[in-house]
């Protein structure tokens, strides 16, 4: 299996950018993980926030073969803790999925036609977070998932 984050927008934020690569590249040694930017739509002045929606969609949708797995980080998603994150993790490689996508939608959201596509979300949190800060969050969440699997001390229990 394989892991793909999703993001719409490129990150100016170098700091960020920097720990973002951190944990890519630790992620190495346990899965093929890749981050893939949409880039931001241009000429949003004109476009309504639903349309917006639909364009960025579009651009998910585009992304993704047959046979992989959407999941959205969505603030309406289900809430897991670490540990449960790496069993949510496990269960999919398990399945066979070849690819699983974590998608980081835009600044309205995602279009009807991505919820229906996806067959999950998940919450980070309950506070509200920049999509810059969500990348690395759900990166090094991904990278906590693989060192409980493996049970390397990382994460304390």
């Amino acid at each position: 299996m394989q892991i793909k984050l999703l993001a719409i927008g490129k990150t100016d934020n170098k700091d960020l950018e920097k720990l973002i690569d951190i944990y890519t590249d630790r992620l190495k040694h346990y899965i093929r993980f890749s981050l893939e930017i949409i880039p931001d739509l241009k000429n949003t002045k004109n476009l309504s926030e639903q349309q917006q929606k639909e364009k960025e969609g579009e651009l998910i949708l585009r992304s993704m073969n047959p046979g992989d797995k959407l999941i959205l980080l969505d603030e309406r998603g289900k809430s897991l803790d670490s540990v449960q994150f790496s069993e949510y993790l496990q269960k999919h490689m398990n399945s066979g999925v070849r690819q699983v996508i974590f998608v980081i939608g835009g600044p309205y959201g995602f279009s009807e036609a991505v919820y229906q596509k996806a067959e999950g979300k998940l919450s980070l949190s309950k506070m509200t977070f920049s999509h810059q800060m969500i990348r690395l969050f759900i990166t090094e969440q991904i990278y906590r998932a693989f060192t409980i699997l493996k049970n390397e001390p990382y994460h304390h229990r």
